[in-house]
């Protein structure tokens, strides 16, 4: 049995020998260890392409705590975005927004702040009784605000995801999610609404409680200590209570690339953020994103029975890349694939061709080629008027 087991040792080190000397070892890609934490449940995306770096068990539901008001902030910002509400809004607090407990901001009932105060106070400090404030005055009540959560989270595609309040205070089995569906609604936010950033970044901020009896001032405190631990960190949103332990959705931008770090169930404040550190890290270690800006002239596109005979191009947008294996971007190559002829009518943004994007011979992804103005179908007087032309033109 011993001689065997060693036969089998030789065996592979010969092997590894063999594939070191043929060089069949030396790839195009590097495998990176994933990085070694105590929380559970984690996943690590890249912001710009949605691509996850990695990841383990992403799609336990679980408790998420406040990081519930990352959504509570989208749909604020899209409430915001839509013109329906405004920064300089005057949001009134009511008795049941003054009752929420846990983390608070201590607004008094009656009492009247900014929707940027608001906002401010959720995102610094996770109040509460801001949350369900800014809640009732958005959709009339905590319950329809929640339904626009759950519609705004199916059609993300947040398969995991469930919310019964604005604020992750309950601890209902009924309201849960997992570190991808939290992935996915940050990447929403903070890809849609970077201005999150300008209250997500504040470490400390005093306000001023106003009610008919007094005047006094509060200091918001930012629950996200990563930022003072993490030099690149942005953002975005802790969460803790007794039943979902401690969670963050970190966020950080390092030249230019910005990651997204969902840590769900750590075991304490510390271990939650020397994770998500770990995570970002382990991230930017790993990961180079390839962008072509896309800014170079596309061919002219024959279009026929047309009132033009020729159809201007545009890019859809940039194309990005993201690569976590190590392979050389500078091998990428972009092709055109374009039809030899189009028939009108076309309509401005059609899509008519792409641009197709390969890695080693592999294709890596695309971006769509547009009409980038519309061609109406020509008529027999059109036809008759480019006749003409050609007459005039002639003599």
């Amino acid at each position: 049995m011993l001689r065997r087991i060693r036969r089998r040792i030789i065996t592979w080190l010969i092997l590894g020998a063999f594939l070191l000397n043929t060089g069949l070892t030396n790839l195009s890609m590097t495998v990176h260890a994933a990085p070694d934490v105590a929380t559970p449940s984690y996943i690590v995306m890249e912001a710009s392409t949605g691509q996850v770096v990695c990841e383990q068990d992403a799609d336990t539901r679980r408790s998420p705590a406040s990081i519930t008001k990352i959504m509570t902030l989208l749909i604020i910002f899209e409430h915001i975005k839509s013109g329906r509400i405004h920064l300089e809004d005057q949001v009134i607090t009511s008795a049941y927004a003054k009752s929420m407990g846990g983390s608070q901001v201590f607004l008094e009932e009656g009492e009247a702040q900014t929707l940027d105060t608001m906002i401010k106070c959720i995102a610094v400090a996770s109040g509460n009784d801001a949350s369900v404030a800014v809640a009732e005055y958005i959709a009339g009540s905590e319950s329809e605000f929640v339904k626009l959560m759950n519609e705004k989270a199916e059609a993300l595609g947040m398969q995991n995801t469930h919310f019964e309040d604005c604020c992750g205070l309950t601890d209902s089995d009924g309201h849960y999610s997992s570190a991808r569906d939290v992935a996915i609604m940050s990447r929403e936010l903070i890809s849609k609404y970077p201005e999150v950033f300008q209250y997500t970044q504040i470490w400390m901020e005093d306000i001023e409680h106003i009610t008919p009896t007094s005047t006094s001032t509060f200091t918001l405190s930012s629950t996200n200590k990563l930022l003072k631990q993490y030099e690149w960190a942005t953002g975005l949103k802790t969460g803790s209570t007794s039943k979902a332990l401690y969670c963050l959705s970190a966020t950080a931008n390092k030249d230019g690339m910005e990651l997204i770090a969902v840590v769900m169930a750590a075991p304490d404040p510390k271990t939650r953020f020397q994770d998500a550190i770990s995570l970002l890290n382990y991230g930017y270690s790993v990961s180079q994103m390839y962008t072509d800006e896309n800014k170079d002239p596309l061919p002219e596109q024959k279009i026929e029975g047309g009132i033009e005979d020729v159809l201007y191009l545009s890019y859809a947008g940039p194309f990005e890349y993201l690569d976590t294996s190590g392979s050389n971007l500078s091998e990428i190559q972009k092709e055109i694939s374009l039809p030899d002829v189009v028939q009108a009518p076309v309509t401005e943004g059609d899509a008519i061709g792409e641009a197709v994007y390969k890695l080693n011979g592999t294709r890596i992804g695309s971006v769509s080629i547009l009409a980038a103005k519309s061609v109406d179908r020509a008529t027999y007087r059109d036809y008759w008027k480019k006749v003409w032309i050609l007459y005039l033109m002639k003599r």
